[in-house]
């Protein structure tokens, strides 16, 4: 993913993250409505200037899972790697690529700088999914588009993909992740993701 849109891929991906406190009626409302008020609530967090980055940083580590569908996130990435893993694969390849996510973008909330989202469309996908348009509007720099595809759940729509400016997150993994099953296989790629995790480096910078 482009360099020049760190910033917003990390206030687009932890918009959604750091508003499942404010959001739990939301659960059986429209996802435009999930998308919107969430991104609203964000917007309070990140604003908080007597909010040291560390206490931002630890809000998102409590409810960073609360609107991403993480498995089906994982299949989608892994494409047809995800069934040559084992059950218990996995599932610790679930939870090393949460950790990681929210390790890459969760500490970059520092650099928010007055940006908000506003809902300017939606529409219908197949297998029921649905894409809420929004756009990130930012001081004293240009527009940015931001797309969040969400499925239906029993707890209500979460999200499966974020889209900034047509690159999708999911793609984009898709991509280096395949680089390193290609050259050393699955099991090994887990193995690095939960290395970084622990040093809370990313894959790539």
């Amino acid at each position: 993913m482009r360099c020049r849109h760190v910033t917003v891929v990390t206030f687009a991906f932890t918009a959604l993250m750091l508003g499942g406190r404010a959001t739990v009626a939301l659960a059986v409302d429209s996802p435009t409505a999930v998308v919107q008020q969430t991104t609203d609530a964000v917007v309070a967090v990140l604003a908080e200037k007597n909010l040291a980055t560390v206490e931002k940083r630890h809000k998102i580590d409590e409810i960073v899972y609360a609107h991403f569908d993480f498995e089906t996130l994982s299949k989608l990435v892994l494409a047809r790697n995800w069934k040559d893993l084992t059950p218990e694969q996995q599932k610790a390849f679930v939870e090393e690529f949460k950790r990681h996510l929210s390790l890459t973008y969760g500490k970059n909330v520092e650099t928010y700088n007055n940006e908000r989202a506003v809902v300017i469309g939606d529409r219908a996908e197949a297998h029921d999914d649905w894409t809420v348009k929004t756009k990130v509007i930012r001081p004293n720099a240009e527009d940015i588009l931001v797309d969040y595809r969400l499925r239906k759940e029993v707890a209500g729509w979460r999200v499966i993909d974020v889209i900034i400016e047509g690159v999708s997150l999911v793609a984009n993994f898709r991509s280096q992740f395949q680089e390193i099953i290609s050259r050393d296989g699955a099991a090994k790629l887990i193995d690095l993701l939960r290395e970084k995790n622990a040093k809370g480096e990313s894959l790539k910078s």
